[in-house]
């Protein structure tokens, strides 16, 4: 599933495409996402400006003046800018078209996506409860350390709860719990607060350095040029397993967490 860091990196990349241009159409080959595309779609969107291509969490939120469309990715779904005339394919279900020639395409093989339409879009019960950026300034040490307290949550599902912080996904998770050799299955509540400020400072250089590279490479994601990402091969535990640890060479462990690949240092991280 496409991560924080290639949503943001899509929406980096339609942006300069897209903000204040003038819809001609919207184009729904497909309407059959996670939830059905609203039939008014078309006709709320023709003739109007994308003011702005934001994000909140996982989801894209294109921002009109009177609504703004959630556009979420689903499991293997991409954004990207169409400059020519070129044929939609198979999983092509929904183009947003402007009136330079400009499109946006929306591909989704596996139709877990959503294009949804709200007035207020931070009310929407997708958006409603989750928990703050980790790259905005509402998210600090002493933010974790406070959340934390009390709870026997292991750590590593604690960061992945979309209501204490959005978008450590999986795989970044791993990699900052790496870093601040913090083992993913101790308890929330144990961790101080000095060790959760390095664990926040962590996780924002992980996402960061992710984004600058266009994302990880996850099977068939790419971004709004088509193009893969490519933060994968700087991974330090993700998808290393048996393999030798670059601080202390002792051969990774791999164990199931909540259904996900958790790697780990048995003697770096504790």
């Amino acid at each position: 599933m496409p991560e924080l860091p290639e949503v943001e990196t899509t929406r980096r990349g339609v942006a300069p495409h897209s903000e204040g241009k003038q819809v001609a159409e919207l184009i729904i080959r497909d309407p059959r996402l996670r939830w059905p595309v609203p039939d008014d779609l078309p006709g709320r969107l023709a003739g109007q400006i994308l003011r702005e291509a934001d994000r909140r969490a996982k989801y894209l939120l294109l921002r009109f003046d009177h609504g703004t469309v959630i556009v979420h990715l689903g499991m293997s779904g991409s954004l990207r800018v169409i400059t020519d005339r070129s044929e939609p394919q198979k999983h092509d279900h929904i183009d947003l078209v402007f009136t330079d020639g400009i499109r946006l395409r929306f591909n989704d093989p596996r139709r877990f996506g959503c294009w949804l339409w709200d007035e207020h879009p931070l009310n929407h019960p997708l958006l409603a409860s989750l928990g703050p950026e980790p790259l905005g300034q509402d998210f600090n040490g002493p933010y974790l350390f406070r959340k934390s307290r009390g709870r026997k949550t292991p750590i590593k599902s604690f960061l992945m709860d979309n209501r204490i912080v959005v978008g450590v996904g999986n795989i970044y998770a791993n990699e900052a719990l790496f870093k601040t050799g913090i083992h993913p299955n101790r308890p929330a509540g144990r961790i101080g607060a000095a060790r959760y400020q390095q664990l926040c400072e962590a996780i924002r250089e992980t996402l960061s350095a992710a984004i600058l590279m266009g994302g990880t490479t996850l099977r068939d994601f790419v971004n709004s040029e088509g193009k893969p990402g490519y933060f994968a091969q700087s991974l330090l535990v993700y998808g290393r397993a048996g393999q030798p640890c670059v601080e202390c060479q002792r051969p990774l462990r791999e164990i199931r967490m909540n259904q996900r690949s958790t790697v780990y240092c048995t003697r770096c991280q504790r």
